[in-house]
């Protein structure tokens, strides 16, 4: 994640606390007044967003120096220490719940991913995805924080990848027509997903060519005849549903990628809190 992305989020989220400045802590707090201030995790977590936490603070004042403990994708026991900030005590009083509220929501992120990723049977080449059911507007710190838990990405947004799905379908007439017209605009790179919901439109996207297949809310025995079906033609991707139960069933059947959009949509935020010596 580049500074500049991440300084993006920073500045607005820290405008919504700051923009009429921090009443509480410069009414009680002297100006010179400076702190040490540790982010110790509350539960057992996978560590996410230390560059992230470095920016709140820098953004706030950049004389806060703030020290790495545990780094990004390490499984930290609870009351471990994460980051630790020092400076003026008024400045990490004002960045304080702005960094806490975005490393929370990445810890939780890249937690979630690992629990789907243990879940896998040991030795499956079977990918965990997100998908573009984020946060508006944090988009890039969620996939970062999946990719800190094991697992991968799917398309970034509408322009980076073919996605062809049912209201895709229903407008373009057919599978068949979908994939056509996607084959002769797409670009010479770009590979064609489509999603079907059924063995039949399965079957007609495996003719017309489709390069990845989304199978979409289909039960285990019908992803079992999907693979049997395919043959190795296209890539699998089953999604819709998905919970950490299904995960080793699903994976144990060799389906290639499996994505979930519960890995953001409905993540619990990591407990963590920033304790003043």
């Amino acid at each position: 994640m580049l500074d500049t992305t991440i300084d993006r989020i920073v500045d607005l989220a820290l405008s919504e606390d700051l923009d009429s400045g921090d009443l509480t802590t410069e009414s009680c707090v002297a100006e010179d007044a400076t702190a040490v201030a540790h982010a110790v995790a509350r539960v057992e977590l996978v560590v996410c967003g230390a560059r992230v936490f470095q920016r709140v603070f820098a953004r706030v004042d950049p004389t806060v120096h703030v020290t790495i403990h545990q780094q990004d994708g390490a499984l930290a026991a609870a009351k471990s220490k994460l980051w630790t900030a020092k400076g003026s005590a008024r400045s990490i009083l004002m960045a304080e719940r702005t960094a806490l509220n975005l490393v929370q929501r990445m810890c939780g992120v890249a937690t979630m991913t690992r629990s789907y990723v243990d879940a896998l049977p040991k030795g499956s080449k079977t990918r965990i995805t997100d998908t573009r059911k984020t946060t508006p507007g944090l988009r890039v710190l969620e996939r970062y924080a999946v990719r800190a838990g094991g697992g991968h990405n799917h398309r970034d947004n509408l322009g980076s990848a073919v996605l062809i799905k049912d209201n895709h379908i229903a407008a373009a007439g057919g599978v068949a027509e979908a994939i056509s017209r996607a084959r002769a605009r797409a670009p010479h790179t770009s590979k064609i997903e489509c999603e079907v919901d059924s063995l039949e439109q399965l079957d007609v996207a495996l003719q017309a060519g489709a390069d990845i297949i989304l199978l979409d809310n289909m039960s285990t025995p019908l992803v079992k005849e999907a693979i049997a079906r395919t043959r190795g033609r296209a890539i699998l991707e089953a999604s819709g549903g998905i919970t950490k139960e299904r995960i080793r069933e699903l994976g144990e059947l060799g389906v290639d990628v499996i994505s979930a959009g519960a890995l953001t949509h409905s993540v619990i935020a990591s407990d963590i809190g920033l304790d003043f010596e």
